[in-house]
């Protein structure tokens, strides 16, 4: 149920989301592994069936919606189940979901929800709305259940179902994101069973019971995860019969993949690479889609981890407590060069925390309050606070010893250790060792605080409250053997003062402007480096896939949308005539690269993810 993406794409992000994911296309039921003979994929499409298989570079971290985080997995969920409230693809504001209209009482504390009469659970049965009601009762009351989205609901004051189309959610204080409540609804006949939701991963019996466009059929954890079209979906089926989302872990075979026609999609991890995206324009067959994105790529320090009770855990470094410390190593990262020679212009430098695409919410500093690219102001920050060089140049801590950072990367993402190798050379001129950390799982050393900083991105929502809940005080877990919804660990009265205030806003206008003092606020505590905000760059074969939706409609991403858009509307290409989804979503075919268009959204537009993510991205 998140966003981000769990790999923590970031770390992006707690538990990490990296946006990974490359979807492909194939004529066959999936009987045929990635690498297989195209040829011999479709013969074993034997059946007939349309099989639109999306190769990702992300495993599945739960399942479960109430635990899982990873931009994949939160991205499956929006396919199995319903939300209150969908986001329209062409500009994000919200739209009629499970829920066909929302309206609050005269003080904002009651929220009166209609649910829809022609929404059935994949068994048969009817979702009503105690099917709601149960969801987020059980986020209220099991802190198992409230592990991914717990903060949509810590100002809930009491959930109820006078009728079965009748939902009326009761607030203990207003809350701006009424419409925007990015949790997926469940059947409570199947979840009532549940004895233990922090355990309980949904991945053991299929199919599973849902109501969304696709049902989960099949699952082979760091495989494959294997959906088909729900035939009676309330806004029609999909146009593909099935959807597999299969694991790569090499990037590489699965642009090769793409060019054999094994696949049909690819977005990467979590973009191609500037090379692998120019070595696909131009081919026959493949359009390379080049806009906008909704993530943030940044260099994350560990804080000093620890827990609500107190208790501090993990090894991070010292000296990364100081602030000076902190800004002197941001003042040594080059972000024109991680923009012009990691991204090859695939990007937009990075400022505030909330990439520009969301316009309403984009924050950059003064020119008095940048952390401008200076080595030598770097250098004197260290030096001020007491980190001097030795006889061998090298910078050493209170303890003697030189200075040598940690630095978790993901295996997967290529940036990563682009990106690293910088920083080995700029922070080696101030005296300081970089050891890069780069593993296929960050989530673990991540979650123990055993890291000094570590590359993290979130895949933001129009809505961003859950991608700036991620830093408050309540998000710490409540022992170092819980897992909380913290990105790293951080803590600070007056952002948490500021969260509460834009939670509580329903002016548009004031909400924009608190938030970006709360990303000013970040900016200045400095444990936050968003380095680039990175497009979203992914390729598609057109002999495959003859229409699809990207989201925004005129310049957004195909892969990780806020919604199911772009794999409910997908049209073989050897499907005929149009479909009357393609005309209702703003389906686009032959997506142009490079547009930029930035869009302005209102209080009520989607949120995140979780990403995700987003998701977490």
């Amino acid at each position: 149920m998140g966003t981000n993406d769990q790999k923590r794409s970031l770390p992006h992000g707690l538990r990490l989301v990296a946006l990974a994911g490359a979807a492909a296309l194939t004529l066959t039921a999936g009987l045929a592994t990635p690498f297989a003979p195209a040829h011999q994929q479709a013969r074993a499409a034997g059946d007939g069936k349309k099989v639109l298989t999306v190769a990702v570079a992300q495993s599945v971290d739960s399942l479960s919606p109430f635990l899982a985080v990873r931009l994949l997995s939160t991205s499956i969920h929006r396919l199995m189940y319903e939300y209150l409230t969908n986001y329209d693809p062409k500009d994000n504001h919200a739209i009629p979901g499970l829920a066909t209209k929302w309206e609050p009482s005269a003080d904002k504390l009651t929220w009166t929800y209609t649910i829809r009469d022609n929404s059935t659970w994949s068994d048969g049965q009817q979702v009503t709305a105690e099917d709601a009601a149960w969801t987020f009762n059980t986020m209220m009351t099991d802190t198992g259940a409230a592990t991914a989205n717990g903060s949509y609901v810590g100002n809930f004051r009491k959930v109820t179902a006078p009728s079965p189309t009748k939902l009326v959610i009761e607030l203990k204080k207003p809350q701006a994101t009424m419409a925007a409540l990015d949790v997926p609804i469940v059947p409570k006949h199947v979840w009532e069973k549940v004895s233990d939701f922090s355990e309980f991963n949904n991945d053991k019996s299929f199919p599973v019971v849902g109501n969304g466009p696709f049902v989960l059929s099949g699952y082979k954890a760091d495989s494959h995860v294997r959906l088909k079209a729900n035939k009676s979906f309330w806004r029609g089926s999909p146009k593909f019969d099935e959807l597999v989302f299969r694991y790569y872990k090499d990037q590489d075979a699965a642009v090769s993949a793409l060019r054999k026609g094994e696949v049909s999609f690819v977005a990467g991890s979590p973009s191609l690479t500037p090379a692998q995206a120019e070595s696909l324009k131009g081919a026959d067959d493949i359009q390379v889609n080049d806009a906008p994105g909704r993530r943030f790529y940044a260099l994350a320090t560990n804080p000093g981890a620890k827990a609500k009770n107190g208790e501090k855990f993990g090894d991070g470094h010292p000296s990364l407590l100081d602030q000076r410390v902190r800004n002197a190593l941001f003042r040594a990262v080059d972000r024109e060069a991680i923009i012009d020679k990691v991204f090859r212009g695939h990007a937009v430098e990075g400022e505030g925390y909330i990439p520009p695409r969301f316009q309403d919410y984009f924050w950059r500093p003064s020119a008095s309050q940048k952390l401008a690219y200076d080595p030598a102001e770097a250098a004197r920050l260290l030096d001020r606070a007491g980190y001097k060089k030795n006889g061998d140049g090298k910078r050493v801590g209170k303890d003697g010893k030189p200075i040598t950072y940690r630095v978790l990367c993901h295996a997967t993402d290529p940036n990563d250790k682009a990106v690293g190798k910088y920083l080995q050379e700029w922070w080696g001129e101030l005296g300081i060792g970089v050891r890069l950390n780069c593993l296929d799982n960050v989530t673990d050393p991540w979650l123990a605080g055993k890291y000094d900083l570590a590359f993290d991105g979130w895949s933001v929502n129009p809505d961003p409250d859950f991608v700036l809940s991620i830093h408050t005080c309540g998000a710490l877990p409540a022992t170092p053997k819980d897992t909380g919804a913290t990105d790293n660990f951080i803590c600070d009265k007056q952002y948490d003062e500021l969260y509460a205030r834009q939670l509580t806003e329903y002016d548009p206008a004031k909400r924009a402007d608190i938030v970006k003092q709360m990303e000013s606020r970040l900016y200045d505590l400095g444990y936050m480096n968003v380095m680039a905000y990175p497009n979203a760059v992914e390729a598609f074969r057109t002999d495959q896939i003859k229409s699809i939706t990207t989201m925004p409609a005129k310049a957004g991403n195909i892969y990780g949308q806020d919604g199911y858009w772009s794999w409910w509307s997908a049209v073989p290409a050897d499907s005929g005539g149009s479909s009357d989804n393609a005309s209702s979503t703003g389906v686009v075919v032959g997506i142009a690269a490079g547009v930029v268009v930035l869009t302005g959204l209102g209080v009520f537009a989607a949120m995140r993810r979780r990403a995700t993510a987003e998701e977490r991205e």
